[in-house]
């Protein structure tokens, strides 16, 4: 038996001391920071790949604010990706595969499509894929005749703007402002058709200047895949739906198989960035990251729907366990994601402080959005949502019957989470504009400007439990 000699510390058991500052306004605060090493976000905010709360809407509402969301695994190879696409084809700088129709194609044909395809426009294009013409929302306009023809309706090749396929965004930008037209279609000197730029998207990226986006202009999102059965394929469709990166997510990720399968990963897909996890300390973060990890997650047990320090016994306390493992990190430059037990933006603050690039949090904030796909309950005239643990009994009884594996006793299931109501908070930007306010109000009291600031200025002070009594509102009655 053995015994750690150092104390393991969370949230509640620090404060950050207060530093000098040359701020003037919170609002100098820069929060940008990596959640890969090739993968940049405006804020250091990720949602979780639970099942309650991170699908495409979600995922987008993040990307918008200069996050990221992590579509969750418990859906088909097929549902998945299409969670995916949803968020890249929501905005982009440049569509590479504008939908497309020949100039027979009905009007019922390009109405199908339009509405499948949650499209105004169809570009129309000849079997060489030359373009011809295209049929907007104009053209069809009081068409009720569905045997009418893209050839009938469209507007022609020689009354159309176009431009090259080197076409800038700011190229893009001046021809909008001086041609007040919707459509910009790219067709090389050959007149072949090779994408399209919208006037929406263009606005949309200038209006969101620090919205998280490739480098085709789409929202970023990630999307997670587990270690057994079908691993392979479903990272295969994922990322051929553009995912930005993966994450292998199972509750003990310090373990041979989870490493077997991040290889195998980095192997086949050598472009793909992963996320890698969760583990707890500086062995397992090592490990993974000789196996090829390009992030790792950390946090066994700190969840508000995870109970696995009750039912296992096992865990880290988070801060401690972030210190760690960004020990092992730091020194190859690969960066830790701080996953679960924050309540509160200063538990972000503490989280970044620690060591962490970015926080990975959901039920407290998001779980009760609009945007999170739990399903929404009225109780006693109040709105809440409904929520659990990826390890929680119904989870796991979901899980079986979906994929129609009903492999364990679930009288003999020792679940690990539990299932839980929020109460309904709104749109998820309300929260994340409170969340990132208070984030940067505590980089401004640890004399930071920015992340690297936070890393190198910040000091914890140990605190008991009656001073962190005091360090929330007491002896008054609140409204």
């Amino acid at each position: 038996m053995k015994i750690r000699e150092e104390q393991g510390l969370t949230f509640d058991d620090v404060l950050l001391v207060p530093k000098k500052t040359s701020l003037k306004s919170r609002s100098h605060v820069d929060l940008t920071t990596q959640l890969t090493p090739k993968i940049k976000l405006s804020i250091p905010i990720v949602s979780p790949n639970m099942d309650t709360i991170t699908e495409s809407d979600m995922a987008i509402a993040l990307a918008k604010a200069g996050g990221i969301g992590i579509i969750h695994r418990f859906l088909s190879v097929e549902d998945e990706a299409e969670e995916v696409m949803k968020v890249k084809r929501h905005e982009h700088f440049l569509v590479e595969d504008p939908v497309t129709v020949t100039p027979d194609t009905s009007l019922k044909a390009i109405n199908m499509l339009r509405e499948m395809k949650h499209i105004t426009s169809v570009l129309v294009v000849d079997h060489g894929n030359k373009l011809q013409g295209i049929v907007t929302n104009r053209d069809v306009l009081f068409h009720d005749d569905e045997k009418l023809t893209a050839r009938d309706l469209m507007t022609p090749l020689k009354d159309l703007h176009t431009g090259k396929p080197t076409t800038s965004f700011a190229d893009a930008q001046k021809f909008f402002a001086t041609h007040k037209v919707e459509k910009l279609p790219l067709v090389d000197s050959n007149g072949v058709l090779t994408g399209m730029i919208t006037a929406r998207d263009v606005d949309l990226k200038t209006r969101r200047p620090h919205a998280s986006r490739d480098r085709k202009g789409r929202l970023r999102v990630g999307a997670a895949v587990g270690v057994m059965d079908d691993y392979m394929e479903r990272a295969d469709a994922l990322l051929q739906a553009g995912c930005d990166v993966l994450v292998i997510d199972i509750a003990h990720g310090h373990a041979t198989y989870l490493m077997d399968t991040l290889k195998k990963l980095k192997k086949n897909f050598k472009k793909a960035e992963i996320i890698a996890g969760n583990v707890a300390t500086y062995e397992a973060t090592k490990e993974l990251i000789d196996a090829g990890a390009d992030a790792i997650k950390i946090g066994i047990g700190p969840g508000a729907l995870c109970k696995t320090r009750v039912v296992a016994g096992a865990g880290v306390p988070q801060i401690t366990a972030v210190m760690e493992a960004v020990r092992a990190a730091s020194k190859r430059k690969i960066p830790v994601i701080a996953d679960g037990g924050i309540r509160s933006s200063g538990d972000v603050v503490k989280a970044l402080a620690a060591g962490a690039s970015t926080a990975m949090f959901g039920t407290l904030f998001f779980a009760g959005c609009e945007e999170s796909p739990a399903l929404t309950i009225f109780k006693d005239g109040e709105k809440y949502k409904l929520t659990r643990g990826m390890a929680s009994l119904t989870a796991n009884k979901e899980r079986q019957e979906k994929t129609n594996t009903i492999k364990k006793d679930l009288k003999k299931y020792a679940a690990e989470g539990v299932e839980a109501v929020i109460p309904y908070k709104g749109p998820v930007a309300d929260v994340i504009a409170q969340l990132e306010s208070g984030i940067r109000s505590g980089f401004s009291y640890c004399g930071a400007r920015t992340m690297l600031d936070i890393w190198k200025k910040s000091e914890f002070v140990k605190v008991s439990a009656s001073g962190m009594a005091l360090s929330r509102p007491h002896d008054v009655k609140q409204i």
